[in-house]
């Protein structure tokens, strides 16, 4: 019996005003694309990854858009509902980490 490997990528960055991340786990998302077409910025794309041992497709967020995810996800609202990527990933592969400081 195989073992599945858990692949979680943290795409975002904490700092004085708090954690902003989205949240990615590739091992099991099967790179269907719902989320990139649910993004109002454009800001997630699939792309093919090296995850244990095979290259497969999985959702992952544009290298430019990494730094500003506090700005880039504001639209979506993620500290007050659940934002639409999180929403349409059927897997659960996807979550947000959005914990500004009071």
């Amino acid at each position: 019996m195989r073992r599945r490997t858990c692949i979680i990528t943290y795409y975002g960055y904490m700092d004085g005003s708090g954690e902003y991340y989205i949240v990615i786990d590739s091992s099991i998302c099967d790179g269907c694309g719902l989320c990139v077409g649910q993004c109002p910025k454009k800001i997630i794309e699939t792309a093919k990854a090296m995850i244990d041992i095979e290259e497969k497709i999985v959702a992952t967020v544009k290298e430019e858009h990494r730094k500003n995810i506090k700005y880039e996800c504001l639209p979506c609202k993620p500290d007050k509902e659940t934002p639409p990527c999180v929403s349409v990933c059927k897997n659960n592969a996807i979550r947000i980490i959005w914990k500004a400081k009071a």
